[in-house]
């Protein structure tokens, strides 16, 4: 049996097909067009065309190895099928509070799609690690390098179900 892999978003999922769809079939071919047009100039010991083209190369296809594993690896979890809505799970969106009353609204995303400064907060981010599973009213104690932080969870959000 296959064992659960990273959990991520639909959009999320997209966003990485569509780097994987651009690099295929845009980026190298393009790269490949050059560093053919190159190693028919001659020498390609001291032609800047072909050296850098063979290294953009090398980083397309390696990024496209990782893009591949990473989209057979991931589980696809939409978060506006949540059942059980008064709990914080995948795909949530969090307001919370600290114990200065400073208000943050975050989204538990996937790893792949996490940006901090957009809200949106890693599965295995330790925020999040502490925030699974809590109600609203619920003390949540996050261990940081600086030091214990409590936040209280304020409210609790899934996007809505598209389909009927």
């Amino acid at each position: 049996m296959k064992p659960e892999g990273p959990p991520i978003t639909p959009a999320g999922f997209a966003a990485l097909r569509a780097r994987y769809d651009h690099l295929l079939g845009k980026e190298r071919p393009e790269i490949v067009e050059i560093v053919s047009w190159a190693a028919g100039n001659g020498d390609r010991s001291e032609n800047g065309d072909y050296l850098y083209g063979r290294k953009r190369m090398r980083e397309i296809d390696r990024e496209l190895g990782y893009l591949a594993r990473r989209m057979k690896k991931v589980r696809v979890i939409d978060p506006a099928r949540q059942v059980e809505r008064g709990k914080v799970f995948f795909g949530a969106t969090v307001e919370l509070a600290d114990e200065d009353d400073e208000r943050m609204v975050v989204t538990l995303v996937g790893d792949d799609e996490q940006d901090a400064s957009q809200g949106r907060i890693g599965w295995s981010a330790p925020l999040t690690k502490a925030l699974r599973g809590a109600a609203i009213g619920d003390l949540r104690t996050v261990r940081l390098p600086s030091g214990a932080k409590e936040w209280e969870v304020m409210t609790i959000t899934y996007p809505e179900d598209r389909l009927p």
